[in-house]
């Protein structure tokens, strides 16, 4: 997601090998361009956002969760990394609806927040340069405490699952670099605490979060390595979690890990992605089917792609008509009131959210598992 670096700085790297094109460049118009590597002769489609965003400038707009109010509405909370806070959009209609923090290392306040997550009624953000995960609950906001400030370093990802009633267990991917550019992967015995874990729960006195550190894990083979990590996603019910590399001077791609933290020898074949590995989630239907969901950062357009859930095979490909540069995405499988079959959400350049209407994606791509009905 852009977030060890600034564009700038990556096109600094990328000029070595890339002269700084910072990415591939697809064709614009027309509703089936180019191709995606692991899609053979098979065309990304054209699906047309449901709504953009106004931009806003100066925020560096980063990563998604929604959370289904009680009135029947759907948030889209992102985090800003330049302003130090939190935007909440409508998930219907794309409006802002409320911002939230600032600078600073108190409750409520955030220093380069990344990642976010949401379950039940309990928000987790993980800031970068406050090295924590700061927990609230909604719709408030009321700050409930904070983990992981003894062992993080530059947190980025965060990735969350009940494992009984009341009791979670946080997978946060810990992408500290080294050099005057931060710019330098860490030596190969380092790499082994690339996802660090905790095990969450509320106390009973005062409702605040307790979280026990449960260790670190990241292969450190040279080939297969965790180099440079953000988005992480899981499947529990399959035993997965898929953990994106976006370090492109060696291979950007999707790694598979067990939820032990174990390494399990699979990953997207190299060529999946033509710029970086960003965002991913999973699309959950009934009887066990679905599709993973993942970002290529191409330019001008976005690609999302889709693998199916349990085999991760390519499904297919799709891009917008302006969706760009897209950093986190969020995946809302449940009916919210604009979009009956539920609605994947995306950053676009940094600056604004869009939708897109999965009934569509599914009729569109033609998938076998419509999750929509």
């Amino acid at each position: 997601m852009n977030s060890r670096l600034t564009r700038t700085t990556t096109c600094f790297l990328l000029a070595v090998l890339t002269a700084c094109s910072m990415a591939p460049q697809r064709e614009s118009s027309g509703s089936s361009r180019g191709a995606v590597p692991t899609a053979g002769t098979h065309p990304t489609l054209n699906i047309p956002e449901s709504f953009v965003s106004d931009e806003m400038e100066g925020e560096e707009l980063d990563s998604l969760a929604t959370w289904p109010t009680p009135d029947g509405a759907t948030w889209v909370i992102a985090t800003a990394k330049a302003s130090h806070r939190l935007h909440v959009f409508d998930g219907d209609t794309g409006a802002e609806l409320q911002a939230f923090g600032g600078k600073g290392s108190g409750p409520g306040e955030f220093k380069r927040p990344n990642g976010i997550a949401v379950i039940g009624d309990l928000l987790f953000v993980a800031e970068r340069d406050n090295h924590r995960v700061q927990a609230f609950s909604l719709p408030g906001f009321a700050p409930l405490g904070t983990f992981g400030a003894d062992v993080l370093r530059s947190p980025y990802g965060i990735w969350l699952h009940e494992t009984e009633p009341g009791e979670y267990d946080a997978y946060v991917t810990d992408s500290f670099m080294y050099g005057e550019k931060y710019d330098q992967v860490p030596d190969w015995d380092e790499l082994d605490e690339r996802v660090k874990r905790f095990h969450v729960r509320l106390s009973p006195d005062d409702g605040h979060v307790v979280a026990d550190y449960q260790g670190a894990f990241g292969d450190t083979s040279p080939d297969t390595a965790l180099r440079m990590v953000e988005s992480i996603a899981g499947d529990a019910a399959n035993d997965r979690l898929m953990i994106a590399d976006e370090d492109r001077r060696h291979v950007s791609t999707l790694r598979e890990y067990t939820l032990a933290g174990q390494y399990t020898g699979q990953s997207l074949p190299d060529a999946t992605f033509g710029a970086e590995a960003e965002g991913v989630a999973l699309w959950n239907c009934r009887e066990g089917h679905g599709y993973w969901v993942a970002v290529d950062q191409l330019a001008p357009l976005t690609v999302f792609l889709l693998f199916d859930r349990e085999t991760l095979g390519y499904v297919g490909s799709f891009e917008g008509d302006a969706t760009s540069y897209t950093d986190g995405i969020t995946l809302h499988a449940a009916p919210t009131r604009a979009f009956t079959g539920g609605a994947l959400y995306a950053v676009h350049d940094d600056k604004a959210i869009t939708a897109f209407d999965l009934r569509e994606v599914a009729r569109v791509l033609g998938l076998e598992h419509n999750c929509t009905d």
